[in-house]
């Protein structure tokens, strides 16, 4: 299914709690690497938005602006170490993002699969849980803790543990296509797909591990941009432009 505008999702106050996946290169900017802390200033306002609906946030920040594991990989260094670097490199993105909500006014906690308790929480789950029941913004930092499972798979597992009604997934851009849209003009662009569909023809939204447990869980993936200011308030409100990923009819 295809269409200029997105279909309706359900209103704000259906959704309770979201999982907000943030890619290492949406911290990026318009720089090469790194961190751009104007955007992720840009963020922290948008998640103060959508906290202001009355929905509870909590968020998985990937590395890739910082260090990338598979990268790393393929010119010769061991796997796990690799993924193991690219797992500290989310730890450094969840304290920016941190200071930067914090400095919207929200309480927040970083918890990292690898322990580190000088500067951030152990990642317990039932602590986690509490944390988001107070109205704090929960930030889920290294991964699942191990080599091998991407920070996409860590979205769905937390969303999962977590309880969530959604898992969103802020991107480059506001949806999904059949190709990438930056490099073929042609691209089709999805306003409503199922879990099978994405397998099936290969989509790439996340990776394969992800897409299953989201299944098997029964929590939507949503597909949005996160470079339009006030876009995370509008879809989680049902408006704006974004690709919805169900079970289908």
């Amino acid at each position: 299914m295809t269409s200029s505008e997105a279909s309706p999702a359900p209103s704000a106050a259906q959704y309770r709690r979201v999982l907000l996946k943030v890619s290492g290169e949406a911290l990026m900017g318009d720089g090469d690497y790194g961190i751009d802390f104007d955007t992720v200033r840009q963020i922290a306002g948008d998640i103060r938005q959508v906290a202001d609906l009355g929905v509870e946030v909590c968020l998985v920040i990937g590395g890739g602006n910082i260090f990338r594991g598979i990268s790393a990989a393929t010119v010769g260094m061991e796997r796990a170490s690799a993924d193991y670097m690219g797992m500290l490199a989310t730890v450094i993105n969840a304290l920016a993002v941190q200071n930067a909500i914090e400095a919207q006014g929200l309480e927040t906690r970083v918890l990292s699969a690898i322990p580190m308790s000088t500067v951030c929480e152990p990642y317990i789950r039932r602590r986690a849980v509490r944390h988001i029941e107070k109205g704090r913004v929960v930030i889920f930092a290294a991964g699942t803790g191990n080599p091998f499972f991407t920070t996409d798979t860590t979205a769905a597992l937390r969303a999962a543990e977590m309880g969530c009604d959604l898992l969103l997934k802020a991107t480059q851009v506001d949806g999904v296509y059949s190709a990438d849209p930056k490099v073929d003009a042609g691209a089709t662009r999805y306003d409503r797909l199922t879990y099978h569909e994405v397998l099936a023809r290969d989509l790439r939204v996340m990776d394969a591990s992800a897409i299953s447990l989201a299944r098997e869980n029964n929590i939507p993936i949503l597909v949005f941009s996160i470079h339009n200011p006030g876009a995370f308030a509008d879809v989680v409100s049902g408006h704006g432009r974004f690709t919805i990923i169900t079970e289908g009819d």
